[in-house]
């Protein structure tokens, strides 16, 4: 009896170290599995970027240039529309930064505000997306507030490195960006504020039915700016926002706004 015992024991370990031997091996595998899928989640996360940041660079390339100016020593930049239209029709204007140097994009215009979220300008889709004009905005920025679009990457591509403003130190080394567009203006803009707001929030309005709504729209934005600039925008300004998302949520967008102090015309830069 006592031996039958002994066997059941013996029997029983056996088929529990079996089990045990088949559940080992199933969460291995399961776990090789994953390690895989994540390992290639990553690899396309990556070759996006890649693959976004050589397709940005080669639009670089055939579509911006600098030229010497002997006058003041400096260079200026032109924007050869023609070339860059080959590539995409829906290209409206190029943006441009001193600092930080990387936001230096073409911007497009879509059918709606979804269609560029995760499609860049050769029309690839592509987490990069693009950076695009608002779609119910004139394509010449005589809006009273024009709204540019761009994706904050990890990579700090796109829109990400708009972040550095956030600090009134790089705010005040860098305070204008610049818009150029196809009849050949350059249009120099000031920042003003910098800040972090809902999605739905005023700093989204186009239009406004009065000078007061206008000034209404100023004070929002001043009071939601992480500093203030001591910039004073006047009532017939035209503003542009530039917006991208935040780390803190889906809702919350950073936004830098500026307004327009200068427009060099072509003539001028001959």
């Amino acid at each position: 009896m006592g031996e039958y015992k002994k066997r059941d024991r013996t029997d029983q370990n056996r088929k529990t170290k079996k089990k045990g031997g088949i559940l080992s091996a199933i969460i291995l595998i399961v776990a090789v599995v994953v390690f895989c899928f994540s390992g290639l989640q990553l690899f396309r996360i990556f070759y996006g970027y890649h693959k976004g940041e050589q397709e940005y660079k080669k639009l670089k390339d055939i579509g911006l240039s600098t030229e010497d100016d002997s006058a003041d020593g400096g260079g200026r930049y032109l924007v050869d529309f023609e070339e860059l239209w080959k590539v995409n029709p829906d290209i409206v204007a190029w943006i441009r930064f001193d600092e930080p140097s990387i936001i230096s994009y073409p911007v497009v215009q879509g059918k709606d505000n979804q269609e560029y979220l995760d499609k860049t300008i050769s029309g690839y889709p592509n987490t990069y997306g693009a950076i695009f004009l608002n779609v119910g905005n004139h394509k010449e920025m005589t809006d009273k507030n024009s709204i540019i679009y761009g994706h904050r990457m990890n990579s700090k591509s796109m829109f990400g490195k708009l972040e550095e403003y956030q600090e009134a130190s790089f705010f005040h080394l860098y305070p204008y960006f610049y818009i150029y567009t196809p009849d050949g203006k350059e249009l120099k803009y000031q920042i003003f504020a910098v800040g972090e707001v809902e999605d739905t929030s005023q700093a989204y309005k186009t239009q406004f039915e009065s000078d007061e709504a206008f000034e209404a729209f100023l004070a929002f934005s001043r009071e939601h700016s992480f500093y203030d600039t001591g910039v004073e925008v006047p009532s017939d300004a035209k503003v542009v926002t530039l917006s991208t998302c935040t780390k803190a949520n889906n809702e919350n967008r950073l936004i830098v706004q500026g307004y327009q102090v200068e427009v060099n015309e072509p003539e001028e830069r001959e």
